[in-house]
């Protein structure tokens, strides 16, 4: 959490910030007893165990926007308002999305070492792809998406879109200029397919091998939502099959990442530790905001 976001809560409560609770879930559970409030990030689960080691707790604070890791209605029926930081890093979410998916449509970001040594691969990296002209296929079109989409659009990408939470005459499709399609079109056309879905029954292993099979060979997909969604392993695969085109993921079923993942070794990957939507600006974002949120929840409660 941003410094000066803990500070300005130290400053009106009795508040302890210590970031390696997540990794000492017994310590974070004895401290609980007499907590009005509780700020977590993703890893950190706020479950039956940890809301009956807190009695007095009133408002748990979410530094993202993912509540996977928090039992939402076990909170409701404590009375618990629970805040997550919607909006304060789709920014961030969105340019990782762009930036990754450059990267690997290019495929010339890898090789730096062969080219400091000499080797000089030029022939075999001058064939990368450029954005522009390309079909961008989201997945789930809420706030994150609707950025992604319009930054896609100033580079030249054409957008469609899958979500069945949003009515196809619903208003947000005219103005954002990109097209409502069934999930099947999604991936059959896109270049690009990117996920931003919750993760629920419906989305839990969404992409599957089935869902893989549909999309272009070269396409290349990212996965900045939750892990659960993608099938991990049917990704290696097709990577290996040279039936997809790249993958970036961001986000696993298991974090960390056990040794022996199906995509560690997988070709024309890019894994990053759940990083998509943190950089130093959206951390500011992010912690201003909760504070602001939880402090003002207690002042008024």
């Amino acid at each position: 959490m941003d410094e000066p976001a803990v500070a300005q809560l130290a400053n009106v409560f009795d508040t302890v910030y210590n970031p390696a609770l997540v990794d000492d879930r017994p310590t974070l559970l004895a401290m609980l007893g007499n907590v009005d409030a509780l700020i977590v990030r993703n890893r950190t689960k706020v479950d039956l165990a940890l809301l009956a080691a807190a009695p007095k707790l009133r408002v748990v604070g979410r530094l993202g926007v993912g509540l996977d890791n928090i039992d939402v209605a076990a909170c409701a029926a404590r009375g618990i308002d629970v805040f997550p930081a919607t909006g304060a890093n789709a920014g961030a979410v969105a340019e990782y999305v762009i930036g990754t998916a450059m990267a690997l449509l290019r495929e010339a970001y890898t090789r730096s070492a062969e080219t400091a040594a000499g080797a000089w691969p030029r022939a075999a990296l001058s064939n990368g792809r450029e954005i522009a002209g390309k079909t961008l296929g989201l997945i789930g079109f809420g706030g994150i998406g609707q950025l992604t989409a319009r930054l896609a659009q100033a580079l030249g990408v054409n957008v469609i879109a899958y979500d069945p939470m949003l009515a196809s005459d619903a208003p947000i499709w005219h103005q954002s200029g990109v097209a409502c399609r069934q999930l099947r079109v999604v991936l059959e056309q896109a270049d690009i397919v990117s996920l931003h879905v919750p993760l629920t029954a419906e989305t839990r292993n969404l992409i599957d091998a089935e869902a893989l099979s549909k999309m272009k060979p070269d396409a290349v997909l990212i996965n900045t939502s939750r892990g659960e969604i993608v099938d991990e392993a049917a990704v290696a695969s097709a990577l290996h099959a040279g039936k997809l085109g790249g993958a970036a993921i961001d986000v696993f079923a298991q974090e960390p990442l056990a040794a022996g993942n199906a995509l560690a070794n997988a070709p024309r990957v890019i894994l990053t530790p759940h990083i998509a939507g943190v950089t130093t600006e959206s951390n500011t974002r992010v912690s201003a905001l909760i504070a602001q949120r939880v402090a003002a929840y207690l002042q008024q409660n």
